[in-house]
This record gives structure tokens, C-alpha cells and sequence, in this order.
């Protein structure tokens, strides 16, 4: 698939006062504040998930070292996390890709998030407090107004952290962490594959997933996330479609 050839533009966020990132990064220093690294892969993930970074762009080393002021070694670091996350492709003598998922991993990923979001739902659902079941309201309500005010990263954004609450209300760190890297696939995939799935629709079958956790319901909750999953899935251009060239050609 030719790459896309739009230009890299990612946002570096404003350092924090005590924050060691900055001018002083020498060039070539191995040894630079493992914050700079962390900092560079939080900006392309970030990117992803909201659907900013297309699958296929080229990362430049030189240009992103230029945004965060660090050096190419730091880059480096940073595509390499990136590359072991799945998010990035480091192709020999070409350099930094955004990652193209196939057809096979986004099958895998799907399934993969099925796993781990039913027993995250499973168990969240015996647990669950009143003031979580108000929290997810609040969520909700922030859901309602970016898919409203057509705020498209902001909503892209939210309706996959839906995911992610749920699963940081059990209090499980690598729940979360192994969750945070399906999700950010999933947007690769969407972007990839073309998802059809409307936001609206998204919202609306988080309400009434967040309905059956006020009920305690687990065999609702569980088979409303299905649903949703499956949703979410089946509008994705996974089946490879037959081309007529004397259609293309004519």
C-alpha cells in the first residue's frame, strides 16, 4: 500500500515547570531524561488514538527531534517502544512508518479485546459501586456533547476511554496498560480498514452497557458489550473486495 504522503504534524505538549525535557538534551546524548523518550511515545500514541497520524505516514527522525528538541539517539528510543507496541513499523534503510494493520490482525485484535472486555465487565459487574456508576454518567454526558458539537478527536477520544474507565475501576494496572494498546490498534484498524460505525451509535450502546451495570445485570452487560463489538467489527472493510479492472478501466 503506497504511503501517505500528507506531512508529520504532531503536537508537543508544553512542558511542565519541573519537567527535565528541554533545550538542554544534547545531540548524540544517550543519556537524556528517560521523561524525553516517554514524552515522544505519549505524543505519536496520542496521535493514533485520535485518529490525527494516518496508517502508513512517515515518521521523520530530524523533524520530530526538532519538535521536542531532543536528539535522533532519543527518537530513536522512542520508535523502538513504539515498534515493540505494534504502533510503529521500522523498515531498514527507509526508516519510521505508522503501522498498516492486515486484515489477520485486526481479526486478532477484535478478538483479543472480546477476551479481555468481557472478563473486565465480568467482574466490574459484581464489584461496582453507586459512585462508579456515577462517574460513567459523567463520562457519558462528556460522550453526548463531543458526538453533539461534532468535536471529532474529542469524541474519538472519549468513546474509547469508555473502555479504559471501566477497566481502571477494577484497579488493575496491566488490565489497563494490555487494554490502552488494543485500543490505540483499534483506531490504526479503523483508520486502515474504513470503519463505518457512527459515533452516535457507539454512544448509544455505552448508555445502555452503563444501564446494565446500574442493574447489576452481568448477562445484559456482557451481552451488550458483544453487540458493541461486534458492531464495531463488522463496519470495518475486513473481506477483501473483488476488483474488475474492465469496471476501473474503462
Amino acid at each position: 500500500m503506497p504511503r501517505n504522503p500528507s506531512p508529520l504534524k504532531i503536537v508537543s505538549p508544553k512542558p511542565e515547570p519541573s519537567d527535565s525535557l528541554g533545550a538542554g538534551v544534547l545531540p548524540g546524548d544517550a543519556s537524556a531524561p528517560q521523561g524525553a523518550t516517554q514524552r515522544i511515545v505519549d505524543s505519536i500514541t496520542n496521535a493514533i488514538a485520535e485518529r490525527r497520524l494516518m496508517p502508513g505516514t512517515k515518521l521523520s527522525e530530524q523533524k520530530i527531534g526538532d519538535i521536542f528538541k531532543v536528539s535522533r539517539t532519543v527518537v530513536r528510543q522512542a520508535f523502538n517502544q513504539l515498534s515493540r507496541d505494534r504502533l510503529v513499523v521500522l523498515e531498514p534503510a527507509r526508516g519510521a512508518f505508522v503501522a498498516t494493520p492486515t486484515v489477520e490482525e485486526a481479526r486478532d485484535v477484535f478478538e483479543a479485546r472480546g477476551i479481555l472486555e468481557a472478563a473486565v465487565t465480568k467482574r466490574l459487574c459484581a464489584v461496582i459501586t453507586d459512585e462508579q456508576i456515577k462517574q460513567l454518567r459523567e463520562h457519558l454526558e462528556l460522550e453526548r456533547a463531543a458526538v453533539a458539537n461534532a468535536e471529532v478527536h474529542g469524541r474519538t477520544r472519549l468513546l474509547a476511554d469508555f473502555h479504559l474507565v471501566l477497566a481502571r475501576m477494577l484497579g488493575n494496572q496491566v488490565l489497563v496498560q494490555m487494554l490502552s494498546e488494543l485500543l490505540t490498534r483499534s483506531s490504526l484498524i479503523a483508520l486502515m480498514h474504513q470503519s463505518s460505525h457512527s459515533a452516535e451509535v457507539s454512544h448509544s450502546e455505552h448508555l445502555a452497557i452503563v444501564d446494565a451495570f446500574e442493574k447489576r445485570d452481568v448477562k445484559a452487560a456482557l451481552r451488550l458489550l458483544s453487540k458493541h463489538l461486534d458492531n464495531v467489527q463488522q463496519n470495518l472493510r475486513l473481506d477483501p473486495q473483488r476488483v474488475d479492472l474492465a469496471d476501473i478501466l474503462k
